[in-house]
């Protein structure tokens, strides 16, 4: 279930900026790192092409994911996404705009540490409006049958991830790694660098695939003899005079961070795919033989459930409990009135959320006139409903809401679910979607009746004062 927790959002307090090359397409790129409002999230940005495009780190927009985790909207890509979103989730970060002038971040040296040390530099700061976590109450699991491989999340008191994997090999058998909790991933995660095997290598350099790689951002693992004629190969290919296998079957002279570095890569990029669920987990994530692949795929699965229970969540209302404000007290803020005045009863009321109830009877008026043999309540007039209980929001920011008045600007994203029938009980919640500025409210709305949602809309409402006052 998704849960509002104490803990406030956070982003970063200055731009920093980094520069490097593409691990895959050996571009040079420049990459900064902007702080981002609340409810933002994390998304791309490139700067290089025309109209600067973003792209939201969201599950629902990974096409391809063999050589890490790609990303695509509307023709334009972001590739291996995953090493920089595990830095933002590594560093308890929520919201971020990531500049990009090509389609690749900077591999660096295959690891996430020097972007946790960019964004450390920048400076992390709270924001107004507090966190929301998906709090994992049942077993949920993804299985590959092709690969074996295995994503499962169960309840736990904080995020923690493992990850065990088996590559069949001598020179890299089986590893496991554990985070416990995030404030760990500096420390114990972010200098895991990336890796490959000799094989894979091979085909990569044939295809003219890693045009970014050198000896300083992967580990290569031998798994095989290798001849002097693909060793010429190797050594053109990264530049070096003289390549050598070291007795631990690592090509060069990389020394470990890690011995289960390769473990511990692959736990940063299950938490950098899973942040494309676009909310944070309260769950211990146990990955068996982890990939891009099943990891994307657990986390479009983890993302519709999500969606899911955000939509069914019907708020747990004491409809019998003395409201917040009654009618006489919603009538003083707002200027409608029967039979137009569509909300009876606030119930909740914060600085981020409202929750309004009516009571839908036979003796609306506009049941006369709409359907009179099968009542049913116009769709529009439920969203005015929830305007007007996110007009009790918004007014409540000012001393004096007698003396403003509420407008609609925008409606979005409108659905109806279910119909509203006399006798129901309409439940209206409304969530800000991002802070009130200026006078000008973006909410989340959603209406719920006999424990379903029935409708829902994003609405955007701006208050003004009255001429005179």
């Amino acid at each position: 279930m998704v849960e509002k927790t104490s803990t406030k959002q956070r982003t970063i307090k200055n731009k920093v900026t980094l520069q490097g090359v593409g691990l895959h397409t050996g571009e040079n790129v420049t990459m900064s790192f902007i702080p981002a409002e609340e409810n933002h999230g994390f998304a791309f940005k490139r700067v290089d092409l025309e109209g600067e495009p973003i792209i939201e780190a969201d599950a629902s927009y990974v096409v391809n994911t063999q050589r890490g985790t790609n990303l695509e909207k509307n023709g334009v890509k972001i590739q291996t996404s995953e090493h920089v979103l595990a830095a933002l989730v590594g560093l308890d970060i929520d919201n971020v705009l990531i500049e990009l002038d090509a389609p690749e971040p900077p591999i660096m040296d295959g690891s996430a540490k020097f972007f946790v040390k960019a964004l450390e530099e920048a400076g992390i700061v709270e924001q107004q409006m507090e966190r929301e976590e998906y709090v994992v109450k049942d077993v949920i699991s993804y299985k590959d049958d092709a690969t074996g491989s295995e994503i499962t999340v169960i309840p736990s008191e904080n995020y923690q991830v493992t990850t065990m994997v088996d590559f069949g090999t001598k020179v890299l058998g089986t590893q496991n790694a554990t985070l416990e909790n995030l404030s760990e991933f500096k420390t114990e995660i972010a200098d895991a660098r990336t890796f490959s095997f000799l094989h894979e290598l091979e085909m990569l350099l044939e295809h003219g695939l890693i045009k970014g790689g050198d000896l300083n951002n992967a580990i290569v693992y031998v798994d095989k003899e290798i001849s002097e004629s693909t060793m010429k190969k190797l050594e053109k290919a990264f530049k070096k005079e003289k390549l050598s296998v070291k007795p631990n079957g690592i090509l060069d002279n990389l020394t470990l961070h890690h011995p289960n570095e390769a473990a511990r890569h692959k736990l940063l990029d299950v938490i950098g795919d899973l942040a494309l669920t676009g909310t944070r987990i309260r769950g211990k994530v146990i990955a068996n033989k982890p990939g891009h692949f099943v990891n994307t795929q657990f986390a479009k699965k983890l993302q519709k459930i999500i969606k899911q229970e955000r939509r069914n969540s019907v708020p747990d209302v004491d409809l019998h409990a003395t409201p917040v404000k009654d009618i006489n007290q919603i009538m003083e803020m707002l200027p409608h009135r029967p039979p137009f005045l569509l909300v009876d009863k606030i119930m909740e009321l914060s600085e981020e959320h409202v929750i309004g109830v009516k009571n839908v009877t036979m003796n609306e008026p506009f049941f006369v006139g709409h359907f009179p043999g099968a009542p049913v309540m116009p769709g529009v007039l439920q969203i005015e409903a929830m305007a007007q209980t996110g007009g009790i929001l918004v007014l409540s920011t000012v001393p004096d809401p007698e003396n403003y008045l509420t407008y609609l600007l925008k409606i979005d994203n409108v659905r109806y679910k279910q119909q509203v029938v006399p006798g129901d009980t309409l439940i209206f919640k409304l969530d800000l979607m991002s802070p009130i500025r200026r006078g000008i409210c973006q909410m989340q709305a959603r209406a719920y009746a006999n424990g379903r949602l029935v409708s829902e809309a994003e609405i955007m409402a701006q208050i003004t004062k009255v001429k005179g006052n």
